[in-house]
């Protein structure tokens, strides 16, 4: 009958030994788990430094895009003044000439009209020297792209399309057409 009496602290004495057992085999792998969690977060910062460092680039480039964009705008600006300076620094003796025309007190016509057209001689040297050209018209095809069409007229002795008259005439500055010529154009 003894044998059959348990005693109780050995059944817990028992309990504890099979626990330590199963914690023993649990421990490995929560090491195994929490190394695995530490390498992870490790990674996790190594990632989030190169994002970090990815949008501070990008910031950086950004801010230097702009910066580039307002300083090609200034000197757009500087060298757009630079030019309207100059031109019109050349036409100020035209401006002096029509004054001093102006000035005189001859009634003679013919001296102020010779003294008028040697003023607009002047004036179209000193815009052919800064690249106008007139474009030409008369006599030529029609072309969209430096003549425009105010009116088509009937003239059976000349081809169809071709300029018989320029009402206003039309300037290129190098090659850009600034004002196309208003034109008349045959359309038989």
């Amino acid at each position: 009958m003894a044998e059959e009496i348990k005693n109780p602290v050995d059944e817990n004495l028992a309990k504890k030994a099979e626990v330590n057992e199963s914690t023993e085999q649990i421990q490995p792998e929560e090491t195994e788990q929490n190394a695995e969690v530490t390498r992870l977060k490790q990674e996790l910062d190594v990632k989030d430094k190169l994002v970090q460092e990815s949008a501070d680039r990008l910031k950086r480039m950004q801010a230097d895009f702009d910066n580039f964009r307002r300083r090609t705008r200034q000197e757009k600006e500087e060298l757009s003044a630079i030019v309207s300076q100059n031109l019109i620094k050349e036409l100020l003796p035209l401006l002096d000439n029509f004054e001093r025309a102006l000035a005189v007190e001859s009634a003679d016509g013919e001296n102020f009209k010779a003294g008028v057209d040697m003023i607009l001689k002047q004036f179209i040297a000193t815009l052919e020297k800064n690249g106008l050209e007139p474009i030409k018209a008369v006599g030529e095809k029609f072309d969209p792209n430096f003549h425009e069409a105010i009116m088509r007229i009937a003239d059976e002795t000349k081809e169809d399309d071709t300029i018989a008259e320029e009402l206003q005439r039309g300037y290129s500055v190098r090659g850009r057409v600034i004002r196309p010529s208003m034109v008349k154009v045959i359309g038989n």
